[in-house]
């Protein structure tokens, strides 16, 4: 049987071929290569920006929980204790070496043009206002903060935060809220420790193995350290200790992907721990002085 014309099916197979074009030419393409290079290059802005984000929202729920009752002292003293007890070794043990080979420096570059009598001073400022909030900050981000985000990446990964909401515990209020408070309590007074026995270890290296007076070493600490000195290493090793916290517990708090989502939450901590101490470090030094913007 045949039909006048085109037959009927050819019709149809040209109309569905028309429309598959059709289709074809508005599909969206991908992107081009300008874009991808674009992408490439913001997405370490992007991914740090979320990273300061999720941190800063963080800290609100913190002292949004930390202000309403129930008070958990119990959980506040044990934080301190874990914070700041448990780390008074590698803190003094750092302190320690550190004023002995920046005595041993010190005297050795001062000696070049009669000034080593200076010694004591620039130990004691040195130490006050930078050397000792810094490598606390550190020491304390190694082994409290990577502590800090295992533990709470393995309860996470475990769904013990979960059991705790369910037992209509906030979680933030429970596990965040205490360790944040330790770390902010507790690494100034570690950063004092540090700089008295960071003193002891350059005096021992100055006066008793380089021959240094022993007052004028004595002096030109008690002379040239004042409280200024003193408060600004304050000022840093807390917001440096807020900061490791924070870190810590952010990194801990959101872990997924098991074992290995934990181990990349505590590596993540450390990384991020010591690089925001640095730059903290800068920001507040040109507050302070009034200069380096």
């Amino acid at each position: 049987m045949k039909f006048r014309g085109a037959p009927w099916y050819g019709c149809l197979v040209s109309s569905q071929a028309e429309q598959a074009g059709k289709v074809a030419d508005d599909a969206p393409s991908g992107p081009s290569w300008l874009k991808r290079i674009g992408l490439v290059l913001l997405n370490p802005i992007i991914t740090l920006l979320a990273e300061i984000g999720a941190t800063v929202r963080l800290l609100f729920d913190a002292v949004f929980w930390g202000l309403r009752p129930p008070y958990r002292y119990r959980l506040f003293f044990e934080s301190m204790e874990f914070v700041g007890v448990q780390s008074l070794f590698i803190v003094g043990l750092t302190g320690l070496f550190i004023g002995m080979v920046f005595g041993i420096q010190l005297v050795d570059g001062f000696r070049d043009f009669g000034a080593e009598n200076q010694t004591g001073a620039v130990v004691g400022m040195a130490l006050a206002r930078e050397l000792s909030p810094v490598f606390t900050a550190l020491m304390v981000s190694s082994r409290a903060g990577s502590a800090m985000s295992t533990e709470l990446g393995s309860m996470r990964v475990s769904d013990q935060v979960d059991a705790l909401t369910t037992m209509a515990v906030n979680p933030i209020q429970f596990l965040v809220v205490p360790r944040v408070f330790a770390g902010l309590v507790m690494l100034p007074v570690l950063t004092m420790i540090f700089n008295m026995v960071g003193i002891v270890g350059a005096w021992l290296v100055c006066v008793q193995l380089l021959g240094l007076d022993h007052g004028i070493f004595v002096d030109k600490v008690r002379w040239f350290v004042d409280v200024p000195d003193l408060m600004q290493g304050m000022i840093k090793a807390a917001a440096f200790g807020l900061t490791v916290s924070l870190i810590a517990c952010r990194q801990g708090f959101y872990a997924k992907g098991g074992a290995a989502g934990v181990g990349q939450a505590t590596t993540s901590a450390v990384v991020q721990s010591a690089v925001s101490i640095l730059a903290l470090d800068y920001l507040i030094t040109s507050i302070v002085t009034g200069q380096g913007f």
